[in-house]
């Protein structure tokens, strides 16, 4: 799907993603994904160290997609006019921002 959605990054932008993204480093050099055990070949203490050091980097922006969540615009099916789904995202992502800005007192 990221191929297909022809999204780019710069080539100085750092791109932390999650397992799902397998083959990104093929498309964008400056990216970190975590490596995965298999039963032939488990993990080391490196690979560990590092997957635990994108887990770190990565749990405020997974924190952040379970709060957008319980708008359910991306945890369920959309099934509304797919046009209309970026303003309704945008939306979204205002009134979130307004609710952590007055969270933290901004």
């Amino acid at each position: 799907m990221f191929k297909e959605s022809n999204t780019h990054f710069l080539p100085t932008t750092k791109v932390s993603v999650d397992s799902g993204y397998q083959g990104i480093a093929k498309l964008h050099r400056n990216s970190s994904l975590p490596k995965k055990k298999n039963k032939k070949n488990p993990l080391t203490i490196d690979d560990k160290n590092k997957n635990r050091e994108i887990s770190s980097e990565r749990v405020e922006i997974e924190n952040v997609f379970g709060e957008i969540k319980r708008f359910r615009i991306i945890a369920e099916k959309y099934r509304n006019r797919r046009k209309r789904i970026g303003i309704r995202f945008t939306i979204i992502a205002a009134i979130f921002n307004k609710h952590q800005n007055s969270k933290h007192g901004l």
